[in-house]
């Protein structure tokens, strides 16, 4: 079941790698690049690594009264290509609120908006820095069905590579 949901998010991933936010400037850095070393993903997407996108969306998240769900862990060999924050909206007084007060902090924190949907209770918003890409989505209402998801992926090729071999690996699970 686990391995499944993963799948389902890899490929959603492979999506946004490959298509949405390749425009708008964050194809820099693609080219060359020597080695598959565990850092080479986070060095091909420009200068942050999965760890500083975390901190800047669990600063924003929490500034904006949210606290961190937790949920499943990302796969060890896409740790450093991927960050998946998840709010526990049930503890937020206001999950709308929130959810736009944390995309207003990335976006005073240098993460340029580069998409926007919104339809019928689904806002899902991308957000483009350094080679990264978050995908902020807000699902839902609250006291109903409510899905709040801050998902971050980094644009470059070697992680393309690492989203494209783990939706294979996992196609039959």
């Amino acid at each position: 079941m686990r391995k499944a949901r993963w799948a389902a998010a890899a490929a959603g991933v492979v999506l946004v790698v490959t298509g949405c936010g390749s425009e708008g400037g964050s194809d820099e850095g693609k080219g060359g690049g020597s080695g598959s070393s565990s850092q080479a993903p986070a060095e091909a997407g420009g200068t942050l690594d999965a760890a500083t996108v975390t901190k800047e969306i669990a600063d924003a998240a929490t500034a904006a009264g949210f606290t961190e769900k937790p949920s499943d862990d990302v796969p060890p060999a896409l740790k450093s290509c991927m960050v998946s924050w998840q709010p526990d909206d049930k503890k937020a007084a206001d999950p709308k609120t929130s959810y736009d007060a944390t995309v207003a902090a990335l976006g005073k924190g240098g993460w340029k908006e580069s998409q926007n949907f919104d339809q019928q209770g689904s806002v899902i918003k991308s957000l483009d820095k350094s080679g990264w890409t978050v995908k902020a989505s807000y699902q839902g209402q609250k006291d109903t069905f409510l899905l709040i998801t801050f998902i971050a992926t980094d644009n470059g090729p070697a992680c393309e590579k690492l989203f494209r071999e783990d939706l294979e690996k996992n196609k039959d699970s």
